[in-house]
């Protein structure tokens, strides 16, 4: 079964940089109270919502400035989102919960244009405040139980990074899965690499395939859905067999990965980056 509900943002199935507490810049209309939002990047958000009204256009601020390459256009950008109702200060969806980043797409399709503004040309390592009405935060794709288009919602995002769709490893072809690895085998390095170490419980940055067993039939595929896509190293939030296989290995390597169970598959995976999780 795939691990992405899929919404040209990937919406998961369940919904390093210095504390951000103030704004570095600001985006569109100046109007309206600023909501202060603590905590460091990578780590879940905590906002406080003023008691002044929000204004009616949607403003972006950048609160903390990362160090990684910037996002460009066309590309498939990975971030932790997290999304609130100015009113009552409520949680609404966050990527946080699950620990599945969301995949966003832009490929011509329906991404809101504030959610454009707000992660195109940015550094990775980026923390960026998106408050407006939902109508334009929100988008499509997204669920809209409890809310309507005119309510304010707060949108803090933590950008990973910007990959091209077709990102891989450098000189190397398409992962094809071994004829020969059956669910039963141990994982199986196909190709070192040679960059930072992956460690349990950090975030992957992968492109990957899924064949069924024993067809063969390809069943799931990063490629497929858009590109790159990130996964955190934790029960419930990857595959349980990548959880053993990855750690200890570096960025760069390409692995086939069995995974028994009811649903057999084998994974063959390429690691592009890894981000490890704020202790």
């Amino acid at each position: 079964m795939p691990w992405r509900k899929t919404v040209r943002l990937f919406w998961p199935a369940m919904l390093m940089l210095a504390t951000s507490c103030g704004s570095a810049s600001h985006t569109g209309a100046e109007k309206g109270a600023q909501p202060v939002v603590s905590g460091g990047f990578g780590s879940r958000p905590v906002v406080s919502i003023p008691a002044g009204k929000p204004g009616r256009m949607p403003r972006i601020t950048v609160l903390s400035a990362g160090s990684g390459r910037r996002t460009l256009p066309g590309d498939v950008v990975l971030a932790d989102v997290d999304i609130r109702r100015w009113a009552g200060n409520r949680p609404y969806l966050s990527t946080f919960d699950g620990n599945q980043p969301a995949t966003v797409v832009f490929d011509g399709r329906q991404v809101p244009e504030v959610w454009r503004r707000s992660l195109i040309g940015r550094p990775a390592g980026s923390r960026v405040m998106l408050v407006g009405p939902a109508a334009d935060a929100l988008g499509p794709g997204l669920p809209w139980a409890g809310v309507s288009p005119s309510d304010t919602l707060v949108v803090v995002f933590d950008i990973l990074g910007g990959y091209p769709p077709d990102a891989r490893l450098v000189g190397r072809t398409l992962p094809v899965v071994p004829a020969d690895l059956t669910p039963a085998d141990p994982p199986r390095v196909l190709i070192d690499g040679s960059g930072e170490e992956i460690r349990a419980g950090s975030k992957v940055i992968v492109q990957y395939v899924a064949a069924a067993w024993p067809s063969r039939a390809l069943v799931d595929s990063s490629y497929r859905r858009g590109g790159p896509s990130a996964f955190t190293l934790k029960p419930g939030a990857a595959p349980p067999a990548w959880l053993d296989a990855l750690p200890g290995r570096h960025v760069g390597c390409r692995l086939a990965v069995p995974s028994p169970g009811d649903e057999p598959r084998i994974y063959v995976i390429d690691v592009l980056d890894t981000i490890t999780a704020p202790s």
